[in-house]
């Protein structure tokens, strides 16, 4: 196995802190891989500014590059372009979806002003609604909003469009 395919393989075990469904690359978290020689870098990217998972994220990273040999390794932390829900892998989407969070879908990227912003049509990820209704802007993590199904009533997070 090329060392490229075996350090994304590594990766792919390691999961996000706020939600661990998800690995970092589901999330699209980590852009490149370069090794040169005996170096390796890993270029990452926060889902966004200030996250508090992403020291975290740094840490299991190093940890995990580190038990399985690799010494001379590093992280560059890349903020443009921004990250966006985009970058969540198909596979990462679909274990939203299992979890009980709504994931984005590219649909519901519009941007209107806040004055005359229409409520996402988002689909309850339990019965598959789309009679659902913001709750509070802010969910469990600051990238998830709270929603509620009205036919099943069950409250729900949505993983937020960015």
């Amino acid at each position: 196995m090329a060392i490229k395919e075996e350090i994304i393989q590594l990766l792919n075990e390691i999961n996000d802190p706020e939600i661990p469904i998800l690995s970092v690359m589901d999330l699209g978290i980590v852009r490149d891989v370069k090794i040169d020689g005996e170096d390796l870098e890993v270029i990452i990217t926060p889902t966004y500014s200030g996250c508090p998972a992403m020291e975290m994220i740094q840490t299991n990273i190093r940890k995990c590059l580190s038990e399985h040999g690799y010494k001379n390794h590093k992280l560059t932390i890349v903020l443009s372009p921004a990250w966006t829900t985009d970058w969540i892998s198909e596979e990462g989407k679909n274990k939203l979806l299992s979890y009980g969070i709504a994931p984005p879908t590219p649909k519901q990227h519009t941007c209107k002003p806040a004055l005359f912003h229409e409520q996402e049509a988002i689909q309850c990820p339990l019965c598959q609604s789309y009679n659902t209704r913001l709750i509070s802007q802010f969910g469990s993590t600051p990238c998830k909003a709270l929603y509620q199904c009205n036919d099943c009533l069950e409250p729900f997070d949505y993983f937020k469009c960015h």
